[in-house]
């Protein structure tokens, strides 16, 4: 069986071709593109402090579940 398209059916497959590559070129774009600025020398390390959360059984009060 032999098909044939006519000009509308071309156009319309090269139009859905253009606009999947341009999306791709878009995704490609994003995804290797930074978005923020470089600083252009390292910076140094800093110390940094850390804290434990406080434990649970000293910031609720015995009775607050039960008060209501």
């Amino acid at each position: 069986m032999i098909l044939t398209a006519g000009p509308g059916a071309v156009r319309e497959i090269l139009v859905v071709l253009a606009v999947a590559l341009s999306g791709l070129l878009l995704a490609l774009v994003a995804a290797f593109t930074p978005w923020y600025h470089a600083p252009s020398e390292p910076r140094r390390a800093q110390v940094v402090e850390l804290q434990a959360p406080p434990v649970a059984s000293d910031t609720v009060e015995p009775n607050a579940a039960g008060s209501r």
